[in-house]
């Protein structure tokens, strides 16, 4: 039996200032926490059990209103470009102040403590306060869950306070609309207003060990899954949303030790979360049994519907948002590493899906082009998946999760090649997108040939192949894979017209080009520790 709400005294509950006089909800069980949803019809179960609901405006994150309180612990620390926008410490104190209120006012609060990293020496402790009991189970599900003697103990290192039913006045705040997500190293309080998107509150901590850890603790740490083999041999699988890093992953042979968020130290890899938070749209128990079976008592479903007359999820309608998701322990996956840890890793794979059909299946990169690959941290996206895109665009999110990293792209850059030169790690690129032509002439590589290539990898199966070196982007590519067709594996063999190709290849580099001169200041100098890596991209 967990600890009860009376055991705790309500001033330990809670930082100074916040003084809750309604009724709190500390600790529920993710059963307690779906009948209070329910009771307050603010959700469904489905045919599973799982608990679905709708996250309200806001579908998926809003980056351009996360902000970053800039004061004298991270003025000269944090890069101050593109996603870390500062907000000064007299409006974050405005907005604290206000959030206290509005929470004191309310007739009801969940409270909930946990904690991330697997990783005991480096373990940080999360007091979370939410305004809604759905939003718990999501806390519930995504972090690591004290036990009970853990409990009577636990101080939290950080307080998220969340309050969806709160909007911010832009003039009075200092913020760019009604809702933002406000992080205070300082204050070690993160502060979300007017937006019930639960991944707000897995990414906003997200960036907190991006930048402690790398800052004080050395440890790299990563947007990527990660699965261990029979023999313990660890794999990280790095890629932007829609490249298929949960789903290549999540392999029946092997053991998912995360699929999302880890920690590289000098002994091993670990993983920042108790859970997993999953794109649903079009699953299928074929392609993707793992998260499908996942789908049941306990999980929560976000942004779904149903077949007509049912409560069975119609997981190919996106009338809401391409951003369905569900949230669910890692222990609802079979096969799970113990205590979320691995060795160091021997193969390293960056998936991209690349909608200009021109990059290779697969490839292996060198060290040099292993760190401009990783800064770049290209992929495509499709039409249809936001508004406006109506043909193939690129995308470039530095070192994989540019929204989330408040440092240097150097900084994350160079204990990549740390751990790579240490480890004697080989790195591949796994494409996972468009073949023969680009998106709408093209055909998507098959997921069976991508786990086949990954699975050659793994066996060892290209240690003695032979490598040819494509000639514009100078990636080493395999003449022969097990379990694939050789013809899928030569880009430019798959298109009817290898000049049509060689146009489209020759454009897809110079975007490679162009996106590397934003790490140039204005005369040219490097504005990041480049490490000497730029000359290892594309070049015709």
């Amino acid at each position: 039996m967990l600890v009860k709400p009376l055991e705790i005294p309500r001033k330990k509950l809670f930082p100074s200032g916040l003084n809750l006089n309604g009724q709190i909800y500390y600790q529920r069980t993710p059963g307690e926490l779906i009948k209070d949803t329910l009771n307050r019809d603010q959700g469904l179960l489905n045919d599973t059990g799982a608990l679905v609901i709708k996250t309200g405006k806001f579908t998926g994150r809003s980056p351009k209103d996360r902000f970053i309180v800039r004061d004298d612990l991270t003025d000269q620390s944090v890069d101050w470009r593109n996603f870390n926008i500062p907000i000064d410490e007299s409006y974050f104190e405005k907005i604290l102040l206000d959030t206290f209120r509005y929470l004191n006012t309310r007739d009801e609060l969940w409270v909930r403590d946990a904690y991330a990293c697997a990783a005991s020496e480096y373990q940080l402790n999360i007091r979370v306060i939410n305004e809604l009991p759905w939003m718990n189970l999501f806390v519930n599900n995504m972090f690591f869950r004290p036990e009970e003697d853990a409990l009577r103990t636990f101080e939290p290192n950080w307080h998220i306070l969340s309050a969806p039913g709160l909007e911010l006045d832009p003039d009075l705040h200092g913020t760019r609309q009604k809702n933002a997500t406000i992080i205070s190293f300082k204050h070690r309080t993160i502060i979300i207003c007017g937006s019930s998107y639960t991944g707000e509150i897995k990414k906003s901590v997200f960036s907190v060990l991006n930048y402690l850890l790398p800052h004080k603790k050395n440890v790299l740490t990563m947007h990527c899954a990660a699965n261990v083999g029979k023999a313990g041999d660890t794999a990280l699988f790095f890629g932007l949303s829609g490249t298929g890093k949960t789903t290549l992953s999540t392999d029946p042979d092997r053991m998912l030790i995360g699929d999302d968020e880890h920690g590289w130290d000098r002994e091993r890899i670990f993983n920042f979360e108790g859970g997993c938070y999953a794109k649903c749209i079009n699953l299928s128990q074929e392609k993707e049994p793992g998260i499908y079976n996942a789908i049941r008592t306990g999980s929560l479903v976000e942004n779904v519907t149903f077949y007509p007359g049912t409560n069975e999820i119609n997981f190919s309608d996106a009338s809401i948002t391409e951003n369905t998701r569900v949230a669910y322990p890692i222990n609802f996956v079979e096969n799970i590493a113990a205590g979320a840890t691995g060795t160091q890793p021997q193969n390293i794979f960056f998936l991209t899906c690349d909608a200009y059909g021109v990059l290779p299946p697969i490839a292996r990169l060198t060290r040099t082009q292993a760190l401009y690959y990783f800064i770049s941290g290209y992929t495509a996206k499709i039409a249809g998946t936001e508004t406006g895109v109506t043909e193939p665009k690129a995308t470039f999110s530095t070192c994989f999760g540019a929204p989330f990293l408040p440092l240097s792209p150097g900084v994350y850059a160079s204990l990549l090649d740390e751990r790579i030169v240490n480890h004697n790690v080989t790195v591949w690129m796994i494409n996972t997108g468009w073949t023969g032509g680009a998106y709408g002439t093209g055909k998507r590589i098959s997921l069976a040939s991508s786990r086949a290539m990954i699975k050659a990898v793994l066996n060892g199966d290209l240690n003695t192949a032979i490598f040819y070196k494509d000639p514009i982007f100078g990636l080493m590519i395999p003449k022969t894979c097990p379990g694939v067709d050789s013809k899928v594996l030569d880009p430019s063999k798959c298109w009817q017209n290898e000049a049509d190709y060689e146009i489209q290849a020759k454009g897809l580099a110079q975007l490679f080009i162009n996106n590397f001169s934003h790490f140039r200041g204005p005369a040219g100098e490097p504005s990041v520790d480049l490490m000497g890596i730029e000359e290892a991209g594309p070049r015709y």
